[in-house]
């Protein structure tokens, strides 16, 4: 029988249930623990910078124990801890000695979204170049020179071509606009397959006279079949004479 029911998608053995609830259980100790030590790393940059009202070497002590607190605690990792804490001491230290400090744990964006899409693309081709070029050295910078040279070059080859093309195509060009301007008057002449219309029926004509010609030519071919049949009782007096 299933520990669990048929809805359930996580764990069903009672270990992995155990497990689960450790999680939970350590997620609400030590959550509360990680933000409290950021929450007095950030109050105490804020109050080394003049923003809020306070000690800055209490508020430091107290922002060393509370991570302190949370490393031992297992919420954030022994090094993050120690790297944490040198930073704020390096930060408060520059605060009270006038320089500019940011309260946040991030740094805030200080250019636009296209700004800062700008200059990465700038930073992407100038390494792209950087990589294209190689080492600087005497030969290479004399082959970049006559590669430039012989761009240069093909560009003066290409311009002077232009023209040369443009006159050649010119003609072209003026022959086609001259047919689209001719065209239109010669339309009339499209009428003429209208009037060829009454001499395709002269065919059908011919073609019922054709049998009324073929009737009469057998006519006379059957006239002449059956008038030696009637011509056969003719015989008999012949054969009187012979007596």
């Amino acid at each position: 029988m299933a520990h669990s029911p048929r809805g359930w998608t996580g764990t069903r053995t009672p270990s992995g249930k155990k497990r689960v609830r450790q999680a939970e259980r350590r997620a609400a100790i030590n959550g509360p623990r990680a933000s409290k030590a950021k929450t007095l790393v950030s109050k105490t940059i804020k109050i080394a910078t003049g923003q809020l009202e306070g000690d800055a070497s209490a508020s430091l002590a107290e922002a060393f124990s509370a991570l302190d607190r949370a490393a031992k605690g297992g919420a954030i990792h022994p090094n993050a801890a120690a790297r944490r804490k040198s930073r704020l001491a390096k930060n408060v230290g520059a605060a009270l000695g006038g320089a500019a400090v940011q309260a946040g744990a991030k740094p805030m964006k200080t250019t636009g979204t296209a700004a800062a899409a700008k200059a990465a693309k700038a930073r992407i081709a100038a390494g792209k170049a950087a990589k294209a070029k190689g080492a600087q050295t005497a030969a290479g910078k004399a082959r970049a020179a006559l590669a430039r040279a012989g761009r240069t070059d093909a560009e003066v080859a290409k311009a002077k071509a232009a023209p040369v093309a443009a006159e050649a195509i010119a003609p072209k060009a003026r022959t086609t606009r001259a047919k689209a301007t001719e065209a239109p008057a010669e339309k009339p002449a499209a009428k003429a397959p209208a009037k060829k219309a009454p001499a395709r029926k002269a065919p059908a004509k011919a073609a019922a006279k054709a049998p009324a010609k073929k009737a009469a030519a057998k006519a006379p071919a059957k006239a002449a079949a059956e008038k030696p049949a009637a011509k056969a009782p003719a015989r008999k007096p012949a054969a009187k004479k012979a007596e």
